[in-house]
């Protein structure tokens, strides 16, 4: 038994005509009718009564043939959504990206790719760098925006953006007045840093270390908007991406004199199979990048692959 003999016997249960049916389907009607009589063998079940000049359903044909059409109706479904999901039409597409990531740079990704693809749906997860790549070994995620220090082997990434560290100050700060800062200079202040699973931190701490000394974390927060409220009011410094805080209020931004740099990038797990919409998103952000568009508003990038 196959597709094609359901298909014809529900036509000419349908039609009552096996040249009819067969002019519909564009076969001939030998085929169709070597089709069914096969059916009926198989089955060990009379179809049709062909004792009419019209061909009708048995009792046992019209059960067969309402279990039939419904299977059909459900394949000719799962060929559509099928059919959908290839061409981007229906799909969906779970992104992992971090605090910083989703403040500054990931609203201009998922605006420009939503524009072109309207039709999928899409979920953010936001977590650090460290939970996210996680997420992506487990296959809890389909792709991620994080940090790329120390990638896992396990996951191929694309560079997306390198950016700069800004050193935050209360706008009074006597360190406000000069122009750039040496990292020694701030030994004895209160820092505010991201959470300890965050490789911002990471990377604050350990220029610190190279330095001489270890911070004086005054307290940990994941949430931007909290380390510029907090460095307003006079509470610490911090160390956001200079782009998010370009003119904040009630705080100055000055440059290290040995910046502290972070790459970003796309990263997915190697070995999971990826759908037609990871690899749109993934496309998406190459193209984008090769025809000139820059999403965080820096100089060009090079895709890596590590």
């Amino acid at each position: 038994m196959d597709i094609r003999q359901l298909e014809y016997f529900q036509m000419v249960g349908k039609l009552g005509n096996i040249t009819r049916a067969a002019e519909r389907l564009h076969v001939s009607q030998s085929t169709i009718t070597i089709a069914i009589q096969r059916l009926e063998e198989q089955l060990a079940v009379q179809l049709f009564d062909r004792s009419q000049k019209q061909l009708l359903l048995t009792t046992e044909g019209v059960v067969f043939w309402e279990k039939v059409s419904g299977i059909l109706l459900q394949l000719q479904d799962a060929v559509t959504e099928a059919q959908q999901y290839r061409d981007l039409q229906k799909g969906t597409l779970k992104i992992g990206v971090p605090p910083l990531i989703a403040s500054f740079l990931f609203p201009n990704i998922l605006a420009a790719f939503t524009a072109q693809y309207p039709n999928l749906q899409i979920t953010i997860i936001e977590d650090g760098s460290k939970t996210l790549r996680q997420f992506l070994e487990r296959g809890q995620l389909d792709l991620a925006i994080v940090n790329l220090h120390q990638t896992p082997s396990v996951l191929s990434t694309l560079l997306i953006t390198r950016e700069q560290f800004a050193v935050c100050l209360p706008s009074k700060h006597p360190l406000a007045r000069q122009k750039t800062i040496e990292l020694t200079q701030l030994r004895e202040e209160p820092f505010i840093l991201f959470t300890e699973d965050a490789y911002n931190r990471l990377a604050v701490v350990q220029a610190c270390e190279e330095k001489g000394f270890t911070p004086k974390v005054l307290l940990s927060s994941s949430q931007v908007e909290t380390h510029k409220a907090l460095v307003a009011k006079g509470m610490g410094i911090s160390f956001l991406i200079d782009k998010i805080v370009a003119q904040s209020k009630g705080l100055v931004t000055r440059s290290l004199t040995e910046p502290i740099y972070l790459e970003f990038g796309l990263a997915w797990k190697k070995e999971r199979y990826l759908s037609r919409a990871s690899q749109a998103f993934i496309d998406f952000v190459i193209a984008s990048k090769g025809c000139g568009n820059n999403f965080s508003g820096i100089g060009g990038w090079t895709p890596a692959q590590g």
